[in-house]
């Protein structure tokens, strides 16, 4: 599984830096679930001198922490999508896919949210080209919510919470 940066930090390395607030400069505190790794240096330049700076980023490690949406795969397509007796909405993604990274938790809380009433569901569009193709995706994230059995709905890319969930109180 992959960390994810969730923040960069330039970290002083020239060894004259002063302190702050009586810490060592270059020095990062620690959190739990969290650990500093380094990105490549960066070279700025200046009119009379080259810098060299150590960047360094902020990474969760506690990503396994977070709800997960429950994969589907074409097995399981005719029962839990088509055959359900609420709304389902699929996220179509692939995991190589930035956005879909990226609304995958926003899902994940619309799933809580919803519970009981929207049943939520990621589909990888590698791994499962022929549904993909069957239903027209052409780009992803695609979501689509499927009610009695039929298509309802569907919205294209990495849009915010409030899009999907106007979309989904269409159909609850």
């Amino acid at each position: 599984m992959a960390a994810a940066i969730l923040e960069s930090l330039i970290v002083p390395s020239h060894p004259t830096a002063a302190p702050r607030a009586g810490r060592r400069a270059g020095v990062i505190p620690r959190f739990s679930g969290l650990r500093c790794g380094s990105l490549p240096p960066r070279i700025t330049a200046s009119r009379s001198r080259a810098v060299i700076r150590r960047v360094a980023a902020v990474v969760c490690e506690a990503q396994e922490t977070a709800v997960q949406l429950p994969e589907i795969s074409k097995d399981a397509w005719q029962t839990r999508v088509l055959g359900s007796d609420v709304p389902v909405l699929i996220d179509f993604w692939a995991p190589w896919c930035g956005p879909c990274r990226m609304i995958e938790p926003t899902i994940a809380k619309l799933a809580k949210v919803y519970e009981g009433k929207l049943k939520c569901y990621k589909l990888n569009t590698d791994e499962n080209p022929e549904i993909a193709n069957q239903y027209g995706i052409r780009s992803i994230p695609t979501v689509m919510i499927f009610k009695n059995g039929e298509k309802k709905d569907t919205v294209i890319g990495a849009v915010p919470e409030s899009t999907l969930a106007s979309s989904i109180e269409k159909f609850i």
